[in-house]
């Protein structure tokens, strides 16, 4: 089971993002954009999502080392996306799937705050800046919806060398799985994290 060091399960990681790795960023996702390549998910409807995206694969690979450092734990990468909220977009409370068990969000361009809500509590990320959580563990979601134009978020998602999901490692968003046994480690894992925090 994954918990990051000090039994935090979610950390603020300031300028993730190196100012020229953000002024990078910027110009690909806004050039993503013009190439209208993109799809949305039911999780977000109308919202522009990027899966398989070859740059933020590298990324997350490159990240890989800042991400073990902050979580205190060893990890295989499984995959990574990113979103562009556009204004009227929502994010509903939810958990995420087992390939998601150490989640990373960092922001990349916004034009309007929107913080991310886990745990009763507000995160806004500015650009550059990144949030690491157990997204299997901590209801997260976002407040109302985005009043803003635009919003460019990408997601990093490892799970635990040491861990009960290292089957996915490598996984690939388009074609999640579940176990049986996934199930009632899932169940298992929001039971713990609802009843710490009662």
């Amino acid at each position: 089971m994954a918990w990051l060091k000090k039994e935090y399960k979610y950390k603020l990681i300031k300028e993730f993002f190196s100012p020229d790795e953000l002024i990078f960023l910027k110009i690909y996702c806004k050039n993503k954009l013009k190439e209208n390549t993109w799809t949305t998910d039911p999780q977000c409807p109308f919202t522009p999502k990027f899966s398989k995206d070859a740059l933020m694969e590298a990324l997350l690979e490159t990240k890989l080392g800042v991400v073990e450092t902050h979580s205190g734990l060893k990890l295989f990468k499984t995959y990574s996306y990113w979103r562009y909220y556009v204004f009227g977009s929502i994010l509903k409370p939810h958990y995420d799937r087992p390939s998601c068990e150490v989640s990373v969000t960092a922001c990349i361009h916004k034009t309007d705050k929107w913080p991310l809500v886990i745990d009763n509590k507000h995160y806004e990320l500015e650009e550059g800046d990144a949030l690491i959580y157990l997204g299997c563990e901590m209801s997260h979601s976002r407040y109302d919806y985005f009043d803003g134009e635009g919003m460019a978020q990408v997601f990093f998602h490892y799970v635990d060398q040491n861990g009960p999901f290292t089957h996915h490692k490598d996984d690939e968003y388009l074609f999640e799985w579940l176990t049986v046994e996934d199930e009632k480690i899932l169940d298992k894992l929001k039971r713990s994290s609802s009843e710490t925090r009662n």
